[in-house]
């Protein structure tokens, strides 16, 4: 559930319309609904009470330190997989206790930062960077808190780019070398095995693939046990999908049974990254119409929206339902809904049927809250648009609009030039 809906022709953000806010800052902008940021991840929280549990929200989804600290005060902490996603969580008030740093390629410089701040958890994913952790440890006179993260070789039945848990995969290890490195790690002074980690993928809106990756880390966690590796905590990952059009994942509730049925017996922790289901349809993007225009029969809706705000559609496809922030009474036209970025590929609809819209006219890019503006850019030297959040009848800008003058902050023309 989400706090968008229609009234008297209008859509709202919770008491506010959707229309007032783009006249007031201008567009393209990014809208979030407190309330619906809160609801969800009640929803998820509920949903793994049978469970010892930490929830530590996936920061790449939506990094906006408002987003942050809205999940941080209802008591999660944050899976962060660079030196700045650690650096937001810790500004919006994370723990670092509850932080947990994840990635395949963490610097040396991006390791000694968690080591320094205290992290939960460093999910190692080579064994290049396991010597590496042991090494900074070492020159520190501390123990680098540990896990390794698994490949279980799962096919999460989603987008290939999204798919992470394959043996084909960049991320994590197989198993077989998992178990040696495991063994190594906890003969090591500088090192203290923590847990184990795995992650499959992302939008992932069937339970199947998610049960038997799980099922096989159970087995892993056995053996560990076996060879006396004491592992308290299960990183499992986030990946739940949600509904973008007519997707139907299962709800966390179904979720957490199923998973709560299939690890019993096992004496841990189970963390939980959970990103996508908590912000995804908790934000949409506003832009507004420029022009018609029409080439060779086919019909266009220019609007001021851009592939650099949105990379979803031309980067994966994706499809996002496009609302007017206004309802009229017009027939609907097929359209293709673009950009003013130069390519062919700036999009954010093809041949959508819509009620065709008219120029100064707003309209909402749905379940646009994650990896939307974390995935935005600069591209074609345009500022990154402004972040808006709603709690009742009132918003913040949570992020400013950029300026020219951002855009070419830190560039320097050298001696020779002038």
């Amino acid at each position: 559930m989400h706090y968008f809906s229609y009234r008297n022709g209008l859509l709202f953000c919770e008491q506010v319309p959707l229309e007032e806010i783009a006249k007031e800052l201008g567009t393209p902008l990014y809208v979030y609904s407190y309330r619906t940021l809160e609801r969800h991840y009640e929803v998820f929280r509920d949903a793994l009470k049978e469970l010892d549990h930490l929830i530590c929200y996936s920061v790449k989804a939506n990094s906006n330190l408002a987003v942050i600290r809205t999940f941080a005060q209802k008591g999660a902490g944050a899976d962060v997989v660079s030196g700045g996603e650690l650096f937001r969580a810790l500004k919006a008030g994370v723990d670092p206790k509850r932080i947990v740093f994840s990635g395949v390629g963490k610097s040396p410089e991006e390791l000694r930062y968690a080591l320094e701040v205290g992290v939960l958890m460093i999910n190692v994913e080579s064994g290049e960077e396991l010597r590496l952790l042991a090494s900074l440890a070492s020159e520190k006179g501390i123990r680098a808190p540990m896990s390794i993260r698994v490949n279980p070789d799962v096919d999460p039945l989603t987008h290939p780019y999204i798919s992470t848990g394959l043996r084909s995969s960049k991320f994590g290890l197989e198993m077989k070398e998992a178990y040696e490195l495991f063994r190594w790690a906890s003969r090591n002074s500088h090192l203290e095995v923590v847990g184990i980690s795995c992650h499959i993928g992302s939008q992932i809106t069937d339970l199947g693939p998610f049960l038997e990756a799980f099922g096989k880390i159970k087995e892993f966690f056995f053996t560990l046990k076996g060879a006396g590796i004491d592992v308290r905590m299960v990183d499992l990952g986030g990946g739940l999908g949600i509904t973008y059009r007519d997707e139907e994942p299962p709800h966390p509730s179904e979720y957490g049974k199923a998973l709560a049925e299939l690890v019993k017996g096992m004496e841990c922790t189970f963390v939980f990254e959970p990103g996508r289901v908590l912000v995804g349809n908790a934000g949409v993007l506003v832009t507004k119409v420029l022009y018609r225009k029409e080439n060779g029969g086919k019909r266009f809706v220019v609007v001021d929206a851009a592939m650099n705000d949105l990379i979803r559609p031309t980067l994966y496809k994706a499809y996002h339902e496009i609302l007017p922030c206004r309802l009229e009474e017009r027939p609907k036209v097929k359209v293709d809904i673009v950009g003013p970025i130069c390519e062919t590929g700036d999009y954010l609809a093809k041949d959508r049927e819509i009620a065709e819209p008219m120029p100064g006219e707003f309209l909402a890019v749905m379940s646009a809250g994650a990896y939307g503006f974390s995935m935005s850019s600069n591209y074609n030297s345009r500022p990154r648009v402004a972040e808006v959040m709603v709690k009742d009848d009132k918003f913040w800008v949570v992020r400013k609009r950029e300026s020219y003058e951002d855009l070419i902050r830190g560039e320097d023309i050298p001696e020779f030039l002038t």
